[in-house]
């Protein structure tokens, strides 16, 4: 029983891993406000943020520090997706819920 409990937890691991990387851009909420974070996941979606971002930003965009608003998120998904670039929001609970909830 317990090698196979293991291996269920190791295959889903694998498919978060493989959902994961098959994104290149991942927008998540921070707040109740709908603040996004905006986290490239490949080289593709980080060369492509580059191109919508000023130099001075490259640093944050490289280490996710970077907040964008829903209105802007909409018109990026948008863009990102007419360019070919896969990009999701992947949660409908903030952040700052789950942290509330959880201390």
């Amino acid at each position: 029983m317990y090698q196979r409990v293991h291996f269920i937890f190791f295959i889903r691991g694998l498919i978060d891993i493989v959902f994961k990387f098959s994104m290149d851009i991942c927008l998540t909420n921070i707040d109740n406000k709908s603040n996004k974070s905006l986290i490239p996941l490949s080289i593709h979606g980080m060369l492509w943020l580059q191109t919508h971002f000023e130099n001075e930003e490259w640093k944050a965009l490289s280490e996710n520090k970077v907040i964008i608003s829903e209105s802007d998120s909409n018109q990026l998904m948008e863009d990102a997706n007419s360019a070919g670039i896969e990009i999701q929001s992947i949660s409908e609970v903030s952040i700052l819920d789950v942290l509330l909830k959880s201390n």
